[in-house]
């Protein structure tokens, strides 16, 4: 499916990869509608950032995922439809795990019931790798089975069933993409990246983290951009799902030397116990295989490999530490 001439909705186009996507989808010519969480400040969340010749080719809509009627409202007209909006924050999820199942679950319920009434062309549904849980075998594939081990984990198979049900029972051309760790430019605090950058930016050198053996698969936002819209764009992406992810797998504790590497620190760490998922929760280890995405969008990873993460954490570094982006962040508190 090309994307010229197609209406685009973006649900959680105001966050992080949201703003990246609807911003890239913007500079290559194509006519989006960006759905942002209604709030009283009238704020579209990153996308206030965006330069102007963006934010003047940008039509918003507020409104609330959880809405079943602003959402059908939001999706009138337009021929595709990428679905990012969701809880993600994995320690919220132990705090308010019901908040999860109504933004995730019913949620992304509300966009696929919307799109078969509306006989929307295409939905990309966002999955996440939490949904494998700690690997029972690696590299990753798409047939590894699902492990939910936090309610946020749980909330997004819940999600990723209901969407594939609608392609299964009523033909809803559904794909899901199934990012991994996603870092870069306006990431949120509470991932681990974000943490470890701002700390040291901020003078810290005694960084409090949780647990740093497990390991990731981080993929750059601008390869999960690149992946949204080949899996909207490939006609065989309908009725799967598949991994966007660097294929390569780095801890959590090489993660932060090869940070302090690059701000050119010494640093120590410490444990801090409240960052700690409970024991049986914490996903010891992903690694993500990108074969499928090769195979199907001809996507593969630009950031790929410890040179191509090196490379990633430079330009997200040098992101974070302007000041005025840096200002944003509170370093000295931890976020859930």
């Amino acid at each position: 499916m090309s994307l010229s001439n197609k209406k685009i909705l973006v649900t959680g186009a105001d966050g992080f990869i949201g703003s990246h996507l609807t911003e890239e989808l913007i500079r290559q010519g194509h006519d989006v509608r960006a759905f942002s969480l209604y709030n009283s400040f009238n704020s579209w969340g990153w996308l206030d950032h965006s330069p102007k010749e963006i934010k003047e080719n940008i039509e918003v809509f507020s409104g609330d995922i959880r809405d079943p009627y602003g959402v059908k409202e939001a999706m009138k007209g337009c021929d595709v439809v990428l679905h990012l909006a969701a809880l993600i924050a994995i320690p919220y999820s132990y705090h308010s795990p019901d908040t999860y199942i109504d933004t995730n679950v019913k949620g992304t319920l509300n966009i696929v019931q919307a799109a078969r009434e509306l006989g929307v062309g295409k939905v990309v549904h966002t999955s996440t790798s939490e949904v494998y849980g700690t690997a029972q075998f690696i590299p990753i594939t798409e047939e590894h089975p699902l492990q939910g081990q936090s309610p946020y984990s749980a909330s997004k198979i819940g999600a990723d069933q209901i969407a594939m049900s609608f392609y299964t029972s009523f033909g809803t051309p559904v794909a899901t993409i199934r990012p991994f760790n996603t870092y870069g430019p306006r990431q949120s605090a509470r991932a681990v990246i974000p943490t470890i950058i701002t700390q040291i930016a901020n003078g810290i050198r005694k960084i409090k983290l949780g647990s740093i053996t497990p390991t990731r698969d981080f993929n750059h936002v601008k390869d999960t951009v690149h992946g949204f819209i080949a899996v909207a764009e490939a006609d065989n992406s309908v009725g799967q799902v598949i991994n966007i992810g660097s294929n390569y797998e780095i801890s959590i504790g090489d993660t932060v030397q090869l940070i302090a590497e690059v701000m050119g620190v010494d640093i120590q760490i410490e444990t801090d116990d409240q960052r700690l998922r409970p024991e049986r929760s914490e996903v010891e280890r992903l690694w993500a295989a990108n074969a499928k995405a090769k195979q199907l969008l001809g996507w593969e990873p630009v950031y790929g490999g410890r040179d191509g993460f090196k490379r990633g954490l430079k330009e997200t570094i040098e992101w974070f530490t302007d000041q005025g982006n840096l200002n944003k962040y509170k370093a000295d508190v931890y976020n859930i």
